[in-house]
């Protein structure tokens, strides 16, 4: 088997038939070499009912798993890794909105060795107005402040070689983000621009409530911006209350202030309110390095080695 395709499912009954079709037609630009890993996420419809008996009349091997309940898309993804038995591993959606044939481009990128992880772009997206200007407001801010590799508007689909997902598989990090991780690992990348389609059957499970802690997860486990810019707002307080304290003080003795008690008042809220904020930075560093810690990542990733002898 030299072709893997993952596909995680939850709540996806509606567009199962149509999802077996392209798959059966995705075997055969393959010759014939392509496995599917299917993970149903827990999902609470029909969906994994559905596919153990289409699976019983395709063509294409295939793998059916069942989470015991729903842990989030890259949790199935992980799952499918695990078990996945090709040299080269494809991701898609089953709600078909990432063209399929997009597989066969990744796969023949990895087969040329031309990267380790190939990452699709989305050039462009038939969502809802006010779903691409959040995403396109977050992955603009995630780009610029965090992760300075990532694409403009984000990451929907990836394949990879075996080197790659073995490396990927070995962080078993809860509360994290798999596309994160990507560029984290490092490795050969290479980006292909795409269309995403728009969704022809039912609804998008990816609610407000899991795009926050997707937000979340991805922001607080690969940076430490939060308590930096805690710092530098604490610092520059503390530098301004300074300058206010002492425009009080001048003020209380020239008499242009006259209510008792308000100079100290005045200076003490703003010199220890400053500094609060400063100790909760210095605090939270300490224990975002603990957590860094807590992590267990590698320190450094061996992608390629080369061994010589020397001549006789």
């Amino acid at each position: 088997m030299i072709y893997s395709i993952i596909i995680p499912v939850y709540k996806n009954e509606a567009s199962i038939p149509r999802l077996i079709q392209a798959l059966s037609k995705l075997y055969l630009d393959l010759n014939k070499k392509m496995e599917v890993v299917f993970v149903v996420d827990g999902s609470p419809d029909q969906s994994f009912s559905l596919l153990r008996t289409a699976l019983a009349q395709v063509t294409f091997p295939a793998q059916l798993l069942a989470h015991s309940r729903n842990f989030g898309s890259f949790s199935a993804i992980r799952t499918g890794m695990n078990v996945a038995k090709g040299q080269y591993i494809g991701f898609m959606a089953a709600d078909l909105q990432e063209p399929p044939e997009l597989m066969c481009t990744f796969f023949s990128s990895l087969e040329n060795d031309e990267c380790d992880v190939v990452i699709g772009t989305r050039t462009s997206r038939k969502d809802p107005l006010l779903s691409r200007l959040t995403s396109n407001f977050f992955w603009t801010l995630y780009k610029k402040l965090i992760v300075h590799d990532m694409p403009k508007g984000g990451v929907d689909v990836f394949g990879c070689n075996r080197r790659f997902c073995d490396e990927l598989i070995k962080f078993e990090e809860a509360r994290s983000s798999l596309i994160a991780l990507i560029f984290w690992l490092g490795f050969r990348r290479k980006f292909i621009q795409y269309d995403r389609q728009a969704r022809q059957e039912g609804k998008s499970a990816w609610t407000f409530s899991k795009k926050i802690d997707y937000m979340m997860d991805s922001i607080f486990a690969f940076t430490d911006y939060p308590i930096r810019l805690l710092i530098k707002l604490g610092a520059i307080g503390s530098l301004l209350s300074i300058m206010l304290a002492i425009v009080v003080v001048i003020a209380r003795i020239s008499g242009a202030i006259e209510v008792p008690g308000y100079a100290a008042t005045m200076i003490i809220v703003l010199i220890f309110g400053a500094l609060n904020l400063l100790g909760l930075g210095l605090v939270g560093t300490y224990a975002w390095r603990g957590y860094e810690n807590s992590k267990q990542r590698p320190l450094a990733i061996v992608a390629m080695a080369y061994e010589s002898k020397g001549k006789n």
